[in-house]
């Protein structure tokens, strides 16, 4: 594991994460959803497609522009457009789970 992504598994707090990633937040902004950003940040992550072998020197600006993504989605939003993106993730989950893979359809086939 490269030594970025070990020193960000140390990190435990929205704001260890934001300072290590020198991205400018709003201390308000953050108490008020700090979890709500990690979280983002976190599905920001994970739909990335990020290659497994890139250089910590490509890593932390990657990270740290999905992070300041995840922070601003809370700076402008309101609930509606929080209500759409909960919407849409939910639809995203649900389409997921009801994917039927073509080698199981086959198995089933006369």
């Amino acid at each position: 594991m490269s030594e970025f992504l070990k020193m960000m598994e140390k990190l435990s707090s929205a704001e260890e994460f934001l300072d290590y990633l020198k991205v400018p937040y709003d201390p308000q902004v953050v108490r008020v959803n700090r979890l709500h950003i990690l979280k983002r940040f976190h599905d920001y992550i994970g739909k990335s497609g990020l290659p497994g072998d890139m250089d910590d020197a490509s890593l932390g600006p990657a990270y740290a522009e999905m992070l300041q993504q995840a922070y601003l989605d809370f700076t402008v939003s309101d609930g509606k457009t929080e209500k759409l993106f909960k919407v849409f993730k939910n639809a995203e989950a649900a389409q997921k789970a009801k994917f039927v893979g073509v080698d199981s359809i086959s198995r089933r086939a006369p």
